[in-house]
């Protein structure tokens, strides 16, 4: 396959015409239209390909400017399903204005560059449409608002108001209603909330969607991208409503953004319409891996990339595939990575961490072992209330993507979903985002007492601080002796006077850890690990770690460098308990 991959293209444009490889979501045109919903909200994780769908939106549907005439945007569709899909879709190519708008250059430090960044994106926009400026339809007053907001010299309401004026000054000249594509709408409530400015952003965000979104005699439709629902956390009334999946409601404490729009759709992860749209599905992939000759890749790339659940559908993480899939065509040999890791922040995993008590940590080690927790979902989860509580910190880890639906049933007035880690991929993200956040844990800790016992001999020590430590912290036993090796060579790695080494070779295999003191010194720490399958055999265990070290003579090469007095450790561990066994 000589196409290349469209990793980080989103523009639609420049994807077909530079022929990258495509996987076909033009349908989504169709449903579009089949729905009909006056504002379509879709929230779904990041690098799932919103930002390329909304792309392909501008250049289905917008008519081009007067000043060309001569140009459109056919062969960008050629081939594509939707061509396939009738007249009754078809006629609606071209015929619309289209305002495209992305708010994701917002993310910035501090209120005043957020504004400017959005300014900025605003005023393109307007220059983008600067060719109505050439028609007489339009009034002088209007041109020098119009000048003034392209120009980036208009006052702030008149950029709060700007998406309202430019669909007015749209209509007027094209004499059709227009289109509004609103990408990465929340990136700017996201980073304001983290940077301290949230409500100075929520008050403008709430304005621009007002003038673009509410009785708007100028819109045809709007569809607008996020990650979740976000809202200003005022109260309004006795008992606010908010819309939350399609036209059923739910009750919020806080107010959204989308508040008094008009009748807007809110369309999670969790909506069967629309599934297929974001993300590629089993076929797709298949397709995909054939086309690059790695279809012998199948099982890591669904193993690592697969398992997110929208509706009822099963989608994998378009990013992560393209990436391992341009690697691998080339290196038949690479492995996967995780490349989704690296786009999206896991701030929120680390929150939920260094906040988890002995249920949350129950429940974390049950998820990386591959197993179910249950919890009641809030489509309606904001910025502002991610951690108020842990059970809204489990919903924003649903809805960005760390987590996927497994079942789901509904009591009452409640429905609650059995959640999952998706894949080896997120399973990475919280394995590294604990052992990361241990390693800083244990810098803080007082671990003298565990160091006087190993020194001393007191094996009745060790296993109490020890077990207490695994007690403390967030285990994942699918790693097995990986994760005890890890733990206690943290643990041990701050012991004055010492330097550990692992898995290193002497006499007739490797040791797990070694403690050695400076050469002149001559003292040196053999530790040898195992694990046990029950309590029961705890003692065992321990004992035939210790007999190792002996028979595999793991001293031998030790002595050779000088070292002649030695401590050894067998080192049992079931689960969070230990037990110890010293050479005597």
């Amino acid at each position: 396959m000589d196409r290349p991959l469209p990793i980080g293209i989103e523009d639609f444009k420049k994807l077909r015409e530079n022929n990258f490889y495509y996987v076909d979501k033009s349908l989504l045109i169709k449903e579009l239209l089949d729905n009909r919903s006056e504002v379509s909200l879709f929230m779904r994780p990041r690098r799932f390909g919103k930002t390329l769908s909304l792309s392909m939106l501008r250049y289905y549907f917008e008519q081009m400017p007067v000043s060309d005439t001569n140009t459109d945007n056919n062969n960008l569709f050629k081939g594509l399903k939707i061509m396939e899909a009738g007249e009754k879709y078809t006629k609606h190519k071209g015929r619309y204005p289209v305002v495209n708008l992305s708010l994701k250059s917002a993310k910035q430090p501090d209120w005043n560059m957020a504004y400017d960044a959005m300014v900025n994106e605003i005023a393109k926009e307007f220059e983008r449409h600067d060719d109505v400026l050439e028609s007489a339809r339009l009034l002088p007053d209007e041109k020098e608002l119009f000048c003034r907001i392209r120009g980036k010299k208009a006052a702030r309401i008149d950029y709060a108001m700007a998406m309202e004026f430019l669909t007015r000054c749209l209509k007027k000249v094209y004499r059709r209603n227009v289109i509004v594509l609103l990408d990465e709408y929340d990136v700017p409530l996201e980073n304001a909330y983290f940077n301290g400015f949230y409500k100075q952003m929520t008050d403008f965000i709430r304005s621009f969607f007002e003038s673009a979104l509410k009785t708007n005699s100028s819109l045809e439709f709007a569809v607008i991208t996020g990650c979740i629902v976000s809202a200003k956390a005022e109260p309004l009334g006795e008992s606010p409503i908010l819309l939350c999946r399609g036209n059923d409601f739910c009750r919020s404490h806080s107010e959204s953004i989308f508040t008094g729009l008009n009748n807007p759709e809110m369309i999670s992860i969790l909506n069967v319409n629309y599934a297929e749209h974001f993300g590629f599905t089993q076929p797709e992939v298949e397709q995909l891996l054939e086309a690059y000759g790695i279809s012998n890749k199948k099982g890591e790339v669904r193993r690592w990339y697969d398992g997110y659940v929208f509706g009822k559908t099963e989608v994998y993480n378009p990013w992560s595939v393209l990436n391992y899939t341009k690697t691998a065509a080339v290196d038949k040999n690479a492995f996967p990575k995780p490349y989704w890791a690296n786009t999206s922040s896991n701030s929120i995993v680390r929150e939920l961490v260094e906040r988890a008590d002995g249920s949350v940590r129950q429940e974390m080690e049950a998820l990386i072992e591959g197993e179910v927790i249950e919890k009641p979902v809030h489509e309606e989860i904001t910025y502002d209330e991610v951690y108020k509580s842990e059970e809204n910190l489990w919903n924003f880890l649903f809805f960005t993507g760390y987590l996927k639906k497994k079942g789901e049933r509904f009591d009452g007035e409640t429905v609650y979903l059995e959640l999952a880690i998706p894949n080896t991929e997120v399973k990475l993200i919280y394995r590294n985002t604990i052992m990361d956040w241990f390693q800083e844990r244990i810098k803080k800790t007082d671990f003298s007492a565990l160091y006087q016992a190993v020194l001393g001999k007191n094996v009745a020590v060790m296993e109490k601080e020890l077990s207490g430590n695994l007690m403390e912290t967030i285990s994942f036993y699918d790693y097995k002796e990986d994760y005890y090796h890890g733990f206690l060579g943290g643990l041990l790695k701050m012991m004055d006077g010492y330097i550990i080494k692992s898995n290193r070779e002497s006499g007739l295999g490797r040791s797990d850890l070694l403690l050695l003191s400076a050469p002149y010194e001559g003292k040196a720490i053999i530790i040898e690990i195992k694990i046990a399958d029950t309590y029961a055999e705890l003692g065992a265990k321990a004992k035939e770690a210790l007999t190792q070290i002996e028979d595999r003579q793991y001293d031998a090469e030790l002595k050779l460098e000088g070292y002649h007095t030695f401590i050894l450790y067998g080192i049992a561990f079931y689960k969070k308990l230990c037990r110890v066994a010293v050479k005597e």
